[in-house]
């Protein structure tokens, strides 16, 4: 355990000590945003992402700790104290299982069925090549046996040159000289399948492709796996022969010996038919399994921004899911997301039937008062957007925004849609979820599977269990990291909740249904199931604004309330100034009594009071509200309307490993390339931007035929 915090720690460039801590308190059961939040003196304040990083590195170490243990015992008897200390130093699994290849039952291959013919000894002579070796013909005469099928001299050196091959193949020195060179130095390449060469599909790019294995990309990777599956393409994985072989030679041949000539033609064979199909198919997993986990990192890290998006509340709002043959749903719901009234009309239909659309969601937006209209882009969404600009015509005052409808059909469609709107059909329902998403992207988002949102690439081709461990995780802190109201929060945002799942989060509700609002946080403890240990994970993020106790409205922790209550005495205020928000000159007159010495008197560590005063100062504060809001139009652009050159304003909404989509109020969004994100070298567009930033764009090209628009983030021209 020792060495594995000693490199865990050297990985992360954190202290031993703050690893050690963080490893003892996820053993005893602390989820990640309750260690992030309220255990920073034990890890240094590491934040969510850096202990989750953690704690899958700690998992993997561990599993490689357990298969060592495994291999160990796989060996047996032939276990030597070499072989024992060489598994100690493997650090990653391929390495284990070349030490453990020799000994590794095997399937019957043919060096097996040599063995079986009495031929390991020759093998063994020839292998040596000592140099007063007789012939390998004259060597082999002693091994002929026609009841064993060793009828012939050549019989008898075809069978121990099959078990020279295989020795040479199971030796761990030599795959790991071999898979260091192929990393270095071989090339992917990539063809169309015959008959395929003149198709039209999203692979013409691979149809004639070569890259060196060291410079792939992810996407190039993942892109040309789909590309097989589908039966479009053809790759396979090339390297210098002559060098492979030398390295090969180098390690086995003997100068001067005896039967070196043989050993050689042993070790060309154990390369070609054994060694380098065999990494071949270990290099193409290999390059999956990094180009997996870097589409798994990068939808984590969009939809991170995505969820954390700010609220446009407090207004009544329209949620439009465009449509043709069925029609556009309309749905308004109140400030809180209640549903007031739904309707279906026909903007695409004929011009009577738009002129009814438009007087409609008129009469709709005069009687409820709406604010803002949120509009789902799928299909028919560029034809109501041109509607809802004319319809803004007549009544002024009204916003509105494209909103990204990722997921909307799954969620309308769910038993958790029919439950909470049974009186609905399904596409009344996605017109609610899409009103909502613009008031409250966190509590919407959260009730659909995170795959289901569209911010990455690739989500079908990853490993599902592990994009499902990656995407919960982000959802989990941002939850988190906003806070829930009790007696508002759905299910859905509960169950994200630090310390609850699934069956708490219905029994909080259901206890809420039955017995009126919480009126402090310690009443979750009557919740049916819910226990202290889940208590105590769960009370810091749950906010009471109906509480008496005003701590219990923001984010500090009730094992803290005493350490609060002594800061604000110590500055000379009471819980009734954090009530009535008053409390401004906190930090200044905590710094001024010193925060190490207002520490140690309140009994918690530095970075935990710091947290109190922040909590103190914006009781229920929600982060979202300190980022840029979203943009909300009233005109529409067309794609013809696009000229190179014009500069406009956009919305990320994806981020992926070649460049980032943008949607500047035109239907398509706009590609900016990599190479144009930004006047400097990056490795990935991340580095610059995230989902949801409002970004300055120049439109580079427009492809009207292909429905494409090239944009750039570089050399802009200045604001005055």
């Amino acid at each position: 355990m020792e060495e594995m915090i000693r490199l865990l720690a050297a990985e992360l460039g954190q202290k031993e000590q703050y690893v050690e801590n963080v490893v003892k308190l996820l053993d005893e059961g602390n989820t990640i945003p309750f260690i992030a939040r309220y255990r920073k003196e034990l890890h240094g304040a590491m934040d969510d992402t850096t202990l989750r990083t953690l704690a899958d590195r700690l998992q993997y170490l561990r599993n490689l700790a357990q298969r060592r243990e495994e291999i160990r015992r796989g060996i047996g008897e032939k276990l030597t104290d070499e072989l024992s200390a060489a598994i100690d130093a493997a650090k990653t699994l391929s390495e284990l299982e070349d030490l453990y290849r020799p000994y590794k039952p095997k399937r019957r291959t043919r060096a097996t069925v040599a063995k079986e013919k009495g031929l390991e000894p020759l093998a063994q002579q020839l292998f040596a090549q000592s140099r007063d070796l007789p012939a390998p013909e004259e060597l082999a005469q002693a091994y002929l046996d026609a009841e064993k099928g060793v009828e012939t001299v050549d019989d008898a050196l075809a069978g121990a040159s099959d078990i020279i091959a295989e020795t040479i193949s199971d030796d761990a020195s030599i795959r790991k000289a071999l898979r260091a060179l192929m990393q270095k130095q071989a090339v992917l390449r990539v063809t169309a399948v015959k008959g395929k060469e003149e198709e039209t599909s999203p692979y013409q790019t691979y149809y004639d492709f070569t890259q060196p294995v060291a410079k792939l990309q992810g996407h190039q990777v993942l892109a040309v796996n789909r590309g097989e599956r589908e039966g479009f393409l053809k790759a396979e994985i090339e390297l210098d022969r002559e060098q492979a072989l030398v390295r090969v030679r180098r390690a086995v041949l003997i100068p001067g010996g005896g039967a070196t000539a043989f050993v050689r033609a042993a070790a060309e064979d154990a390369y070609d038919r054994l060694i380098a199909p065999s990494m071949e198919r270990e290099l193409r997993s290999a390059l999956t399994d990094e180009a997996n986990e870097g589409a798994i990192h990068n939808f984590a890290l969009n939809l991170r921004p995505l969820l954390m998006q700010p609220p446009v509340r407090g207004r009544v709002t329209m949620g439009l899911d465009p449509g043709y043959s069925h029609g556009c749903k309309v749905a308004v719901v109140d400030a809180t997301g209640k549903v007031l009234d739904t309707a279906v009309v026909y903007p695409t239909f004929s011009k009577a039937k738009r002129e009814e659309a438009l007087n409609t969601l008129e009469k709709l937006i005069r009687k409820y008062d709406v604010a803002h209209i949120a509009i789902g882009n799928g299909t028919a969404s560029r034809e109501t957007e041109t509607a809802v600009c004319d319809l803004l015509g007549r009544v002024k005052g009204v916003s509105y925004m494209i909103v990204s409808e990722a997921g909307a059909s799954v969620y309308s469609a769910s038993p958790l849609a029919a439950e909470e709107f049974p009186q609905y059909d399904v596409n009344l329902r996605s017109a609610v979820s899409i009103a909502r998403r613009l008031q409250d992207p966190l509590a919407e988002l959260v009730k659909i599977d995170p795959k289901a949102i569209g911010v990455g690439q690739y989500q079908h081709d990853v490993p599902e269990k592990r994009l499902d461990e990656s995407l919960s995780g982000v959802v989990e802190d941002c939850v988190n990291a906003v806070g829930v109201d009790l007696n508002t929060a759905s299910p859905s945002l509960l169950r994200r909740v630090s310390g609850l799942n699934a069956t708490t989060a219905k029994n909080i509700v259901a206890y809420r249904e039955e017995n009126g609002a919480f009126t402090a946080r310690k009443q979750v403890l009557k919740v049916p199931k819910l226990g202290q240990k889940a208590y105590e994970q769960a009370a810091g993020f749950l906010r009471v604004p109906e509480s008496a106790q005003v701590l219990d409205r923001t984010g500090v922790h009730p094992e803290s309330y005493g350490a609060a209550e002594k800061l604000l005495s110590l500055c000379g205020y009471t819980l009734a100034d954090v009530a009535a928000g008053g409390l401004s000159e906190l930090p200044k007159r905590m710094e001024a009594y010193g925060v190490q010495k207002a520490a140690e008197e309140c009994g918690v560590g530095v970075p935990t009071l710091r947290d109190i005063a922040k909590e103190l100062c914006k009781p229920g504060r929600d982060p979202r509200d300190e980022l840029p809001k979203p943009i909300l139009r009233t005109d529409v652009l067309e794609l013809k309307d696009l000229k190179p050159g014009m500069v406009l304003t956009g919305t990320v909404r994806n981020v992926i490993d070649f460049g980032v989509f943008v949607d500047i109020g035109v239907h398509q969004d706009g590609l900016v390339h990599i190479s144009c994100v930004c006047n400097r070298y990056i490795k990935h567009p991340s580095e610059v931007v995230s989902v949801g930033d409002v970004v300055k764009v120049a439109v580079l090209d427009v492809d009207e035929k292909r429905k494409r628009i090239s944009l750039t983030m570089r050399d802009l021209p200045k604001e005055n």
